[in-house]
């Protein structure tokens, strides 16, 4: 039986806000510093202001600033769009976290002005957008890193190791008890009770699984048949809504095991798997660890488009190897001209070193510095 939950579950109140709406942003040009604040203002969240002004400049734009996709990244346009509220008053940004597929699709049909997503534009999709960009195209713009956690709930089980061919074999419905042969081998000090594996998977679609299905195909084709897909192509399992919705899955299902990006496992003390790559040791899904696998990707991407490859079969010494790039996805030229002053500011802010470090708490890492500069210079650019 598959089960649908949407992510507005109180178990995961950062991950859960599914749109960010009506966020009035305050004074890009005011030399109110809001001296009322006192001690209480830490000195992260001056550096962020401090950003946000510097990022947007003089002329913040106006109006209404609308953007739908990636659950993973929400919770980064939430700190985002906090942070830059407090300089920009004559802009309101609504992001609708409703899956990179749906927002790819608002995109596509003019609906919204940028769209978040944690897979690159297909071929497909660029040409579905190209009346939403009159006399440009669609292009990917790297925003930030994160790593994609395998979360379950075992009672009494911590530190669990998991590999490439056992989560395969545990995804596509092969491996269905915790105390599998299989598993007691990578984990052969732990108590693996007589408990069904209960596996959750998206219901919508999404960059997530796009990101975990490519890392499964890359590294465990023969127990994983199947291309990588934002719609879960395995048969199966159970499926929830967005990120939390599974999130939520995981913390109230015993057995329960599921992937999705490690804020919403931070959020709702999650326990989350190392895996074993063929490394020294089992690598623990962290934004350091997943930083040190995406150094080495690779832009495949042309002309402003700058989409990246991930190596997601990398053995290296603490190299967390299931990551995510999320992208904002906008036009290169034919951006509607009442909302193409906000969208840059708002995006040089997201990009500069202010806003990438402002979301680092929440598990995210930022862009390579040679990759962040590309993306600058491809906002500057947007027409």
């Amino acid at each position: 039986m598959k089960l649908q939950r949407n992510g507005r579950t109180k178990a995961l109140a950062i991950g859960a806000v599914a749109v960010v709406s009506s966020l009035t942003l305050a004074a890009c040009g005011s030399d109110n510093n809001n001296t009322n604040a006192g001690s209480s203002t830490s000195a992260a969240a001056t550096t962020a202001a401090a950003g946000a002004s510097t990022a947007a400049g003089s002329d913040c734009g106006s109006g209404q600033l609308l953007g739908a996709g990636s659950t993973a990244q929400q919770n980064a346009v939430t700190q985002w769009v906090k942070d830059f509220q407090a300089k920009c008053p004559g802009v309101t940004i609504n992001y609708n976290g409703n899956g990179s597929g749906a927002g790819i699709t608002s995109f596509a049909s003019g609906k919204v002005a940028f769209a978040g997503s944690d897979a690159a534009l297909k071929p497909a999709d660029v040409t579905a957008a190209k009346s939403a960009c009159p006399g440009g195209t669609a292009i990917d713009l790297p925003m930030i890193g994160g790593p994609i956690a395998i979360g379950y709930n075992v009672p009494g089980v911590t530190g669990l190791i998991l590999d490439a061919p056992t989560l395969a074999k545990i995804f596509n419905g092969k491996i269905t008890n915790w105390n599998d042969a299989a598993i007691k081998a990578l984990n052969p000090t732990a108590t693996l009770p007589n408990l069904a594996i209960q596996t959750f998977h998206r219901s919508d679609g999404s960059g997530t699984s796009a990101n975990f299905t490519a890392y499964l195909a890359a590294t465990a084709a023969s127990d994983f048949p199947y291309a990588a897909s934002k719609l879960w192509p395995a048969k199966s399992g159970q499926s929830a809504t967005g990120s939390s919705g599974l999130a939520a899955q995981v913390k109230s299902v015993k057995g329960a095991i599921s992937y999705f990006e490690l804020s919403y496992a931070t959020a709702g003390n999650i326990t989350t798997a190392k895996i074993a790559t063929g490394a020294s040791a089992p690598v623990e899904a962290t934004a350091a660890n997943a930083s040190t696998a995406i150094a080495d990707a690779t832009t495949v991407g042309t002309g402003a488009d700058l989409a990246q490859k991930l190596n997601y079969a990398t053995k290296a010494d603490g190299a967390y190897p299931i990551t995510l790039l999320t992208y904002e996805i906008v036009c290169d030229k034919g951006n509607k001209a009442a909302t193409l002053p906000a969208l840059k500011a708002f995006l040089n802010y997201t990009v500069s070193s202010a806003g990438q470090s402002s979301v680092s708490s929440l598990g995210y890492f930022p862009l390579p510095a040679a990759l962040q500069a590309k993306v600058t210079a491809e906002i500057a650019a947007l027409s």
